[in-house]
């Protein structure tokens, strides 16, 4: 079957499998927080000496809003939130420090947004500081944030480089300026070359580029010119992925239609242009929708087995315990995920009445983390085996059943309960993990809710 062939077989809505199962499946929309907080304190006795646990604090506040984006954002310019909420996100935090029987070991600290540099230097400095003291740092720690190259500030790199962020991801989508017009997304090449070239002087480790392909007035020489240009800056990680338009879900992106967008053979074709040219240009296809550099982490994490992926994306840090802070983010214990309410408001009242502000979350039981491994294999490894795992999930008994037309238009080689994504596959993971997604195949969905895959 031709590229085009599979293309239009295959485009069709599905997750992003960044967790199994996928949030609309979950099945607690009024949790037990007693279970939850159960679910953390079991999973920080079994992995915290060992593995240590990361940290996800969001950041939602922009000054201005990014029609494209879809994250859980609070559009102004009122930096006199800054404080409030940061005192709540410590507040939140102490909560789970009850909960814990020790001094949490943090292996990995991650600011998104939202913008993150919304924050000036000096709150961010509170914040971290808040978030270690009493705390002990993994030998393999690492701090990564996101950053908006029109406003992250020498102050801002040098103040988080102190605390120990060796990581930076620009949000960049693309160069072209009438797609950062219609985006709302405008920086120059010389905010980024500038704020790229400071953060290296100042020592950082690890800077990654976010470009978008299947924007509104997204055309092939805007992308290449877009393309070319981050090969010049060299960043040491690109996500390049795809534009989810789910105008139903985020309102913004009603300042565009469907009409302005790249038709799915177009958008085909900009996928297939970028992917040539960063591979012609040294950078190496990771997992799904990620290339890096050889000397990168996440690189070296694939090669040797042990990339992991979760709420964050693609990490060579495994931790089984992620605690999420703040509006709107995901926790995730093992056996379970959590939720924090959406709204800033709502969010802000909870934590000053001493309650964990959780609004949503799910249970996993045994056939979700059987699946669960199948499917992060898949993302992260590129094949799995259930050999073992089938006893314990009648669900498995007959997934050759469901994986068979995949092998046969060449995207997996099928052995006895065991698969291998091809070369041809690896553009096609998420196609391939729903053949796993048990929640899925016995509820599916009426109404739209996923992205085109």
């Amino acid at each position: 079957m031709t590229n085009t062939a599979l293309i239009n077989k295959y485009h069709v809505p599905a997750p992003r499998y960044t967790s199994y199962p996928t949030v609309p499946y979950w099945d607690q929309n009024d949790p037990d927080i007693e279970l939850w907080v159960n679910s953390v304190s079991r999973s920080f006795d079994e992995s915290n000496d060992a593995d240590g646990i990361s940290i996800y604090i969001h950041l939602p506040f922009c000054e201005s809003l990014c029609t494209y984006c879809g994250c859980n954002t609070r559009i102004t310019k009122n930096h006199k939130v800054e404080d409030p909420y940061i005192k709540a996100v410590l507040k939140e935090w102490q909560m789970y420090r009850a909960i814990f029987s020790g001094k949490p070991k943090i292996r990995e600290i991650h600011l998104g947004g939202g913008t993150p540099t919304f924050f000036s230097p000096e709150n961010l400095s509170f914040l971290i500081n808040g978030i270690l003291e009493g705390a002990i740092l993994h030998p393999a720690a690492e701090f990564s944030f996101e950053a908006h190259p029109g406003n992250t500030t020498e102050a801002h790199l040098l103040t988080l480089y102190s605390l120990g962020f060796r990581r930076l991801s620009l949000g960049i989508q693309d160069f072209d300026p009438r797609v950062q017009i219609v985006i709302n997304r405008i920086q120059s090449f010389e905010q980024v070359k500038d704020v790229t070239e400071k953060a290296r002087e100042i020592g950082y480790s690890s800077i990654n580029y976010d470009l978008i392909y299947g924007l509104p007035l997204q055309n092939s020489e805007g992308l290449a010119d877009t393309i070319n240009k981050t090969l010049l800056l060299k960043p040491d990680r690109i996500a390049f992925y795809a534009y989810a338009h789910v105008p139903w879900i985020k309102p913004g992106q009603r300042r565009y239609t469907e009409a302005d967008l790249p038709a799915a053979e177009e958008k085909r074709a900009l996928y297939e242009l970028g992917r040539q040219m960063l591979t012609s240009g040294g950078y190496l296809e990771i997992g799904m929708d990620h290339f890096s550099l050889k000397s990168d982490s996440l690189y070296k994490a694939e090669e040797k087995s042990y990339l992991h992926r979760n709420f964050m994306g693609y990490t060579h840090n495994y931790t089984q315990l992620m605690i999420g802070l703040g509006v709107s983010s995901i926790a995730d214990s093992w056996y379970a995920f959590a939720q924090n309410l959406k709204k800033v408001e709502d969010y802000l009242a909870c934590v000053e009445q001493n309650k964990l502000p959780v609004f949503r979350g799910h249970i996993l039981n045994e056939e979700d983390r059987i699946i669960r491994k199948q499917i992060l294999n898949i993302m992260c490894k590129g094949e799995t085996n259930w050999q073992e795992e089938i006893q314990h999930c009648a669900f498995l008994a007959d997934i050759s059943e469901r994986l068979a037309e995949l092998e046969h238009d060449g995207l997996i080689e099928l052995m006895p309960h065991r698969l291998k994504v091809t070369a041809q596959g690896k553009r096609f993971l998420r196609n391939i993990c729903m053949a796993f997604d048990a929640r899925l195949w016995r509820n599916k969905p009426e109404t739209t809710m996923f992205s085109m895959a």
